[in-house]
This record gives C-alpha cells, sequence and structure tokens, in this order.
C-alpha cells in the first residue's frame, strides 16, 4: 500500500452524543456527515455511511483504511463505533487506523497560539481530558489523557497561568466553573464534539507514513471502568 497510492479513508466517530462518518484521502476531506439527536448510534451509523458514499461519489470497495475514534467518551457510543468500524475493515479486507477524540478536539483548534484543553463529558460529574500545543501541521498532546472532576480541571488551568483555549463538549457543559478563570475562553458549540472530517485528516498523514493496525489490534480508551460494568458490581 506504500508508493504512489493515493490511500482513500472511511471515518467513524462516535465517542460523545454525536455519531459521524466521513471519506477522504489526499484531495482532503469528500464528504462527511454528523448527527446529534434522534436515533441512536446504531441505528445512525450504517445510512451515514452510504450517504457519504453517495456524496463523495466512491464505491465504498475502492476505500484503502478505515479509521476510527478510539476514544475516551461515553462507553455505548464508542463500542457502536468501534464495532462497526472493524465489521467495515474485515468487510473490505483493509487495515485500520485509531485516534483519540481529545487529538481530534484539539485538531480542529490547532491554529491557536494559547494552550489547549480538550475537555469531553464523561458523565458522573466527571470530564476526560488532556492539553495540546500547536506544532506546524496540527498539535502535539503534551500531558497524558486523564479523568477528573472539572474543579480538578480548574484548578490545573490556574496552576498554570496560561492563555488557554477550552474546546469540548465537557468544557461547555461546565463552563460556569471555568468563567472565573482569566486567560481562558471556551471554543464555540460548532466544535464541541470530535469532527470525522477531522478524523479523515488526521488518520491520512498517519497512512502516509503506513501507521495501520489491523481490526483486532485496536484498543479503546476507556480510561474509567464502563457505567455498565461499575453497576454491576454494585448490585
Amino acid at each position: 500500500m506504500g508508493g504512489e497510492d493515493p490511500v482513500l479513508i472511511l471515518g467513524i466517530e462516535s465517542a460523545t452524543q454525536q455519531v459521524g462518518c466521513a471519506l477522504g484521502g489526499h484531495e482532503g476531506v469528500l464528504a462527511s456527515a454528523h448527527s446529534a439527536r434522534g436515533r441512536r448510534h446504531a441505528e445512525s451509523i450504517t445510512p451515514q455511511i452510504q450517504f457519504v458514499a453517495r456524496q463523495a461519489r466512491i464505491n465504498l470497495k475502492d476505500v484503502g483504511c478505515v479509521a476510527v475514534d478510539l476514544g475516551p467518551g461515553l462507553y455505548t457510543g464508542l463500542r457502536v463505533g468501534i464495532s462497526s468500524a472493524m465489521a467495515m475493515a474485515y468487510a473490505l479486507g483493509v487495515p485500520m487506523i485509531g485516534v483519540s477524540s481529545l487529538d481530534l478536539l484539539a485538531f480542529a483548534v490547532r491554529h491557536t497560539n494559547r494552550l489547549i484543553v480538550a475537555a469531553i463529558d464523561a458523565r458522573r460529574s466527571e470530564l476526560f481530558y488532556a492539553f495540546y500545543r500547536q506544532v506546524p501541521g496540527g498539535v502535539q498532546r503534551v500531558s497524558e489523557a486523564q479523568v477528573g472532576t472539572p474543579d480538578d480541571l480548574a484548578s490545573e488551568l490556574l496552576a498554570t497561568g496560561e492563555e488557554m483555549l477550552l474546546v469540548g463538549d465537557g468544557a461547555r457543559r461546565y463552563a460556569d466553573v471555568f468563567a472565573g478563570l482569566q486567560k481562558t475562553e471556551i471554543a464555540e458549540q460548532g466544535l464541541a464534539h470530535p469532527s470525522a472530517a477531522s478524523l479523515v485528516q488526521l488518520a491520512h498523514a498517519r497512512a502516509l507514513r503506513e501507521e495501520f493496525v489491523k481490526p483486532w489490534e485496536l484498543r479503546p480508551i476507556y480510561l474509567r471502568i464502563p457505567d455498565a460494568d461499575v453497576n454491576w458490581n454494585t448490585r
């Protein structure tokens, strides 16, 4: 798959309340679709894939790689997205690339010079978050991804003393906690969820470096025991 072959990528993203798909490659993102309301993730993904394929005028048999958001995020949505992406990769006989949901959020605001803080609503009054800085062509994570309360994150932000841009549905949900912090701005609602278009762009750069994995090698990034397991253990 090396050499001059332009790798066509199908991206599937379902780590938060939004589900999205996109197709693209060396020409950029050819088509994408996202939905955050209505039907459940499992019922949205297949029609979305068919829709973006029609919009891009692509036969899915021409896809050379399936990219997927590995999380962290909401357990059920993540599981649906990853299993759908793996099923597509198996059916097409192509490799995969997995990308973190926090990386996707940060990538969307890569043109800022400020410290980027990607924060996803983890429910149970917690956030999944990580810190990023702009680098040529994208962003670089400068902290481990972690789970903590909004107050935990606010304390970390206060300690940095830097100008910061917060992005993600977690930042927006707990905006009141961060409102009092100086030099801190929250990105617009349109950037609150990881984007399937960003997934295709990030995955394409990695595909050119042939950083593929086999479907069975993919590992979701949970950061926390899934709610279903917690509920079972406490019964």
